[in-house]
C-alpha cells in the first residue's frame, strides 16, 4: 500500500503561485493526497494558483477527485482577504474539476459564505468520518478552536508511520490564533490535548503554513518542542491565551 500512496506538500509562492505577493507572505501549504494505482487524489486547502495545483497533479498522472478543507479562512479556500482576491474553491470548480468539498458541518456555512460555492458542492462531516481516496483512508478529526469547524486529516498507511495534515490547528511551532471570529481558546486546548492525543508520536505533522524552519516533523518532536504542549493545565493555557 505504501508504494501506492501519493503525497505532495506544496508551498504557495514557491511551488505554485510564484510571483503572487500575498501567497509569498502568507506561506500557505496545499497538499495532494492519493492513490497512484487508481490515479485519484484529494487536494487539501486549494488557494492562490488553483489551476497550477491541477496541473501539478496531472503531471504526476493524478486526477483531483475530492477537496478537503481544514477551515474557511480565505488563505485556505479562496475569497477576499485584506483587500485582496484569492483564488480557491470556486475557481477550482469553475475549471471543470468534478470534486466534492469535504468539511466539518460546523464549517459549511463559513465555507459557502467566503467562497460562493453552493450546498450541492459540499459534503458535511462529523468527527471520525473517513474519506477514502482510491484505497487511501483519511480520517477527519474535528479540532475546533481556531474556527468552529476546523479539522485535521489523519492518514494511516500500512508500512509507514502515517501523517497528520493539521491546517491551522497545530504548527511545528505554536498553534492557530483564537482571537479571530469563531475562535475559542478553551476548545483549542481540548483539540490539542485530547482530540489529537490519538495521533501516534511516530506520525509526521504537516501544517497549514511554513511558520518554522522545517516544513514537517514527527509528532514526538512537535510534542517535545512546541510550547503549546508545555501548557498542561487549563489554568496555564488561560494565562497564555486568555478566556475564550
Amino acid at each position: 500500500m505504501s508504494d501506492r500512496f501519493y503525497f505532495r506538500q506544496l508551498l504557495a509562492g514557491r511551488d505554485f503561485a510564484r510571483g503572487d505577493f500575498l501567497a509569498e507572505q502568507m506561506v500557505n501549504f496545499a497538499y495532494l493526497i492519493g492513490d497512484r494505482e487508481t490515479g485519484e487524489c484529494a487536494v487539501v486547502d486549494p488557494a492562490y494558483g488553483v489551476s497550477e495545483l491541477v496541473d501539478i497533479a496531472g503531471a504526476d498522472s493524478m486526477r483531483i477527485s475530492d477537496v478537503l478543507v481544514t477551515h474557511y479562512h480565505p488563505d485556505h479556500v479562496g475569497g477576499s482577504m485584506m483587500g485582496h482576491s484569492i483564488e480557491g474553491l470556486r475557481e477550482l470548480l469553475d475549471l471543470g474539476v468534478d470534486a466534492k468539498i469535504h468539511c466539518q458541518a460546523a464549517e459549511a456555512f463559513g465555507v459557502k459564505r467566503v467562497t460562493g460555492v453552493g450546498d450541492s458542492d459540499i459534503v458535511e462531516h462529523a468527527s471520525g468520518d473517513v474519506v477514502t481516496i482510491g484505497s487511501v483512508p483519511i480520517t477527519l478529526i474535528h479540532t475546533p478552536g481556531h474556527t468552529p469547524g476546523s479539522q485535521c486529516f489523519h492518514i494511516d498507511i500500512p508500512g509507514t508511520n502515517g501523517c497528520l495534515v493539521s491546517g491551522d490547528t497545530l504548527f511545528l511551532e505554536g498553534c492557530g490564533r483564537t482571537d479571530l471570529p469563531g475562535g475559542d481558546a478553551d476548545q483549542l486546548y481540548d483539540s490539542l490535548h485530547t482530540k489529537l492525543a490519538v495521533v501516534s508520536d511516530d506520525a509526521w505533522l504537516y501544517p497549514g503554513h511554513l511558520y518554522s524552519p522545517e516544513p514537517s516533523a514527527p509528532m514526538a518532536t512537535v510534542r517535545e518542542r512546541n510550547y503549546v504542549f508545555r501548557l498542561r493545565t487549563r489554568e496555564q493555557w488561560g494565562i497564555m491565551f486568555g478566556d475564550s
